[in-house]
C-alpha cells in the first residue's frame, strides 16, 4: 500500500475547529476517491499539531486522489494551518486493521537512512522490532513508511490509550535503540499524538 501524510501546524487555540472540521468531512471525501484503503487523524492539542494519514491500494490511486483532494484539503485546515507538509511513502510493513477507539495513542518516530539500506531497515523492522513492540501491553498496531529515493522513513506506533502510551515510553525506548543501531537509520524526532479517528481496510 501507498499513504500520504499531512503534517500542519498552527495556534493550539484554533485546532478544536479543525480537528471537529475533519473529522465531519475528511473521511466522506476520501471514501469516494479510487483506491482508498483508510485514514488517520491524530493531533497535539497542546502545540498546535495535526498529523493526517491517508492509505492508498496502489501509488496512482494515491497521486491521482491528490491531485483530486488537494485545493478541498486547504481548505478544511484554514484557518488552522500556517504551516503544511505533504508527503508519500511505500507502507513498506504493517500490522492489518488496527483498531484504537478515539483518544487512544500515537507515537512517531521519524527515520533517516541510506537509501542502500532500505531493505535492511524493513528486514529489522519485521524480524526485530514489529515482535516486540506486539508484546508491549495495550499495542494495537505499527506501520513501517518509508521514502526509498529519499532515504527518510517513519515508524508508527498506536496504544489503545493515553495510559498505555504513557507506559510504553520505556519500553519502545529500548526497542526503539535496539533497532536503530541493528538497521543503520538515523533517529530524528519522536513525537505524541492523541488518536482523533483511525479506519483501515487491511
Amino acid at each position: 500500500m501507498f499513504v500520504r501524510t499531512t503534517y500542519a501546524t498552527g495556534d493550539p487555540a484554533e485546532i478544536g475547529a479543525a480537528i471537529d472540521t475533519l473529522r465531519s468531512e475528511a473521511p466522506g471525501l476520501l471514501q469516494e476517491q479510487p483506491g482508498y484503503r483508510g485514514f488517520g487523524l491524530f493531533a497535539d492539542r497542546d502545540l498546535g499539531k495535526i498529523v493526517m494519514g491517508s492509505w492508498w491500494e496502489s501509488e496512482q490511486a494515491q497521486l491521482d486522489s491528490d491531485a483530486q483532494l488537494k485545493k478541498r484539503r486547504a481548505e478544511l485546515l484554514t484557518p488552522f494551518a500556517k504551516t503544511l507538509t505533504i508527503d508519500a511513502w511505500e507502507a513498506a510493513a504493517v500490522t492489518p486493521n488496527p483498531q484504537v477507539p478515539a483518544g487512544g495513542g500515537f507515537r512517531l518516530n521519524r527515520l533517516e537512512f541510506d537509501p542502500a539500506g532500505a531493505d535492511r531497515l524493513v528486514q529489522v523492522f519485521q524480524g526485530d522490532v514489529l515482535p516486540k513492540l506486539q508484546a508491549i501491553d495495550g499495542f494495537a498496531g505499527a506501520s513501517l513508511l518509508i521514502d526509498r529515493s529519499k532515504g527518510r522513513g517513519s515508524v508508527g506506533a498506536l496504544f489503545s490509550d493515553q495510559a498505555a502510551l504513557v507506559a510504553s515510553r520505556g519500553p519502545q525506548a529500548g526497542i526503539r535503540g535496539e533497532g536503530v543501531a541493528k538497521s543503520g537509520v538515523t533517529l530524528r524526532s519522536v513525537e505524541e499524538f492523541e488518536v482523533i479517528l483511525l479506519e483501515r481496510r487491511g
